[in-house]
């Protein structure tokens, strides 16, 4: 496996006054921004890094140089090398200005920026005359290409990246299949931390172990965007179970929660105790059920409401077995559900597209009711199948995609609906647990679903 970490830059000169970047080169650090740099450092230094790379912008350069100096004195670490293939998206006719000045300016053109970034076009002058310049897809081409020269010279290794917030959205996206009419579907705050870990090249397995941590510096949470008017969900999966620990297949066999399980909820609740929640939902099942009880332990004047339809998947007749069990009594099954999970029927049980159209209903139902209600964060707790299934309709994924996605017992994803259910949803965050001790990277057990 090769693990590659993924850091936005610090806040910059350019963030601080809502200007557009690109690449123009006069944006600095600020203070803010060089100390979250040093903080992201600190909180890698007990990773040992092949590469650490860069966009040679001095906004990032100097983030990576900071984030290198921290890791210099736990370790001997790599030098920093810059990749023009990490330069931030090419915005030419934007750049410099006040995003309220070019939303004034260029209004259809924003428009489009936001509703269908993909299709967002600039006539460039340049020595050869006039060319249409796709910036967005032109994005996505040069984050593959960086894949496509950097994974196979660190095979097995792990990496660090330190770019921008379009180009990092683009070197995610082509890693997981996301497409580019989704470029504002997920999120990148500054010094925000993202791990993937990829199984060979691009195109091969990959999976988004976690996205756009910010506990590093203080921040439980990526701040709401400017102009947020919509929902704010808070997707828990439950804590450990015994069976979890076993890797026993649990699905819909009513499970509770162990010692170690009840205790990553409380530290969920810890973590989420200032967060203003106005609502709070959970699967039917007592160990999400559990979960969310204790989490809203810091929230008592919230009632829980219990739906069906973010229930496990239903695992049939591999219920209560190991997976040593699973392979025996259906030989070759085990291996389809972990390569073309969207293929395979569960023997007495579901398929990922029954999961998919219940858990599906029950979130849009959960949305749409706290529009109606004008609430504006709620609490979900569900389960790794339904989670998973959940993330890929949040990124327009298929159920093909499941595996792409980590979810670990406790850990903590957060999706806005910044324009109500007729707007794409934004990732902001995905499984955080930093909460349950283990770092940036998620120590949970990966057991069974």
């Amino acid at each position: 496996m090769t693990r590659v970490i993924i850091v936005r830059h610090g806040q910059s000169s350019y963030n601080a006054e809502r200007r557009i970047q690109g690449r123009t080169d006069a944006s600095k650090l600020t203070e803010k921004g060089r100390n979250d740099a040093s903080k992201v450092g600190k909180a890698l230094s007990n990773i040992s890094f092949q590469a650490i790379y860069c966009s040679p912008l001095q906004r990032a350069k100097l983030t990576a140089e900071i984030i290198q100096s921290e890791l210099a004195n736990t370790q001997e670490s790599a030098a920093v090398q810059t990749s023009d293939k990490l330069l931030e998206i090419d915005l030419p006719l934007w750049e410099t200005m006040l995003t309220a000045d070019v939303e004034q300016k260029f209004a259809e053109d924003y428009r489009i920026w936001h509703e269908n970034p993909h299709q967002l076009v600039m006539q460039i002058q340049d020595a050869e005359g006039t060319r249409e310049h796709f910036p967005v897809l032109a994005l996505y081409e040069q984050a593959q290409q960086f894949w496509q020269a950097t994974l196979p010279q660190h095979q097995g290794k792990t990496i660090l990246i330190v770019g921008h917030n379009g180009i990092n959205r683009a070197l995610i996206s082509t890693a997981l299949g996301i497409p580019p009419s989704r470029y504002h579907s997920i999120q990148q705050s500054n010094c925000g931390v993202t791990v993937l870990n990829f199984a060979g090249g691009l195109g091969e397995p990959v999976q988004l172990e976690s996205m756009n941590q910010t506990q590093h510096m203080g921040e439980a949470l990526p701040s709401l965007r400017p102009h947020h008017r919509g929902v704010r969900l808070l997707l828990v999966r439950h804590g450990e179970t015994e069976w979890n620990r076993q890797t026993r297949f649990q699905g819909q066999i009513d499970v509770p929660l162990n010692d170690n399980g009840r205790n990553q909820a409380q530290k969920a609740g810890e973590f989420l105790k200032d967060v203003a929640i106005d609502f709070a939902v959970s699967s039917s099942m007592q160990r999400p059920k559990e979960t969310a009880e204790i989490i809203l332990s810091q929230h008592p004047s919230i009632e829980l409401d219990l739906q069906d339809g973010l229930r496990e998947i239903s695992h049939g007749l591999w219920e209560g077995k190991l997976e040593k069990e699973i392979e025996q009594e259906f030989p070759g099954e085990l291996h389809r559900w972990r390569t073309v999970p969207a293929e395979v029927q569960m023997p007495e049980g579901e398929n990922l597209q029954q999961v998919w159209e219940r858990s599906v209903v029950a979130w849009q139902s959960i949305v749409q009711t706290a529009l109606d209600n004008q609430l504006k964060t709620g609490l979900v707790v569900a389960h790794d199948a339904t989670n998973k299934t959940l993330l890929c309709h949040i990124l327009g994924l298929t159920a093909e995609n499941f595996w792409n996605f980590r979810q670990g017992n406790g850990a903590v994803s957060v999706i806005d609906y910044p324009n109500g259910l007729d707007g794409f949803p934004v990732l902001q965050a995905m499984n955080i647990t930093a909460h349950l001790g283990g770092g940036v990277l998620d120590k949970t057990a990966a057991g069974a679903l």
